[in-house]
C-alpha cells in the first residue's frame, strides 16, 4: 500500500517537473514513519513475543522429529548402532557417558550381550541426534564437533550437555541461532566464575585449538 506521503509525491509529479518529483520521493524514503514512542514500543513487544513463539515452535518440532528418528533408529541391533557410532568417530568412553552407562557395559554390548530397552533407546537417540545435526546444520565430522567447547572460556562441550540430558542445548548450539555463551549461562549460571582462572586455550599438536588446565 502507498502511504500518504507517496501519494502526495506522485500527485506532485503530475503538476510539477521531474526534479520536484524526485525531491519529494527522496524525502519520502528518508523520512521516518510518524510513530509515537508508545507505538514503537508496542511493535517491539509484538516482535519479541513472536520471536519467542517461533523459538518455542522450532524446539517442539525439533523434539518431535528427534523422537521419531530415534524410534526408527531403534529398529537396528544394539551392536550395529554401536558400530555406527564408532565409525562416526566417537570414543567408547564418550558413547558410554552420553548413553549414561559404564564403558564395561558398552563393551559387553559390543560382544553381543543384551542391553535393556532403556539403554537401546538411549543409543538410538544419540544416533538420531547425530542424524539431525548433520542433516539440518551441515556439521561435518560429527564426533569431533561433539568434542568442541562451546566457548574458549569454558571446557563445556556438546558431550557434556548431552550427558546432562540437555540435548536441547546441543541442538541450539548446532543451529547457530543462540550465542554460545548464552547457552552456557542457561546450562550453568555460574560458569564464568567456575572457569574464570582454571583453564586456558592452547594450540594442540594437530593444529587445532583446545582447552587445558592452567599451570
Amino acid at each position: 500500500m502507498r502511504n500518504a506521503a507517496v501519494e502526495s509525491a506522485l500527485g506532485t509529479r503530475a503538476t510539477a517537473g521531474d526534479s520536484t518529483f524526485r525531491r519529494n520521493l527522496t524525502e519520502t524514503r528518508l523520512t521516518p514513519p510518524r510513530l509515537t514512542t508508545t507505538e514503537v514500543g508496542g511493535i517491539r513487544g509484538v516482535a519479541r513475543a513472536l520471536r519467542d513463539d517461533v523459538d518455542d515452535l522450532h524446539k517442539r518440532t525439533h523434539e518431535n522429529e528427534w523422537r521419531k528418528a530415534a524410534a526408527e533408529r531403534g529398529k537396528a541391533s544394539v551392536m550395529s548402532m554401536l558400530t555406527e557410532l564408532a565409525d562416526l568417530g566417537f570414543a567408547w568412553r564418550d558413547i558410554a557417558r552420553m548413553v549414561g552407562v559404564s564403558v564395561p557395559a558398552v563393551q559387553r554390548w559390543r560382544k553381543g550381550e543384551k542391553a535393556s530397552g532403556d539403554s537401546r533407546h538411549r543409543i538410538a537417540s544419540l544416533l538420531a541426534a547425530c542424524d539431525l545435526i548433520t542433516s539440518h546444520y551441515m556439521v561435518d565430522e560429527i564426533a569431533s564437533w561433539f568434542e568442541m567447547p562451546l566457548s574458549s572460556s569454558a571446557p563445556v562441550t556438546p558431550i557434556v550437555l548431552y550427558a546432562a540430558n540437555r540435548a536441547d542445548l546441543v541442538f541450539e548450539f548446532a543451529s547457530g541461532h543462540v550465542d554460545p555463551e548464552a547457552l552456557l549461562s542457561e546450562f550453568d549460571p555460574d560458569w564464568r566464575e567456575r572457569y574464570r582462572s582454571d583453564f586456558e586455550v592452547f594450540e594442540a599438536g594437530d593444529g587445532n585449538r583446545s582447552i587445558r588446565m592452567k599451570g
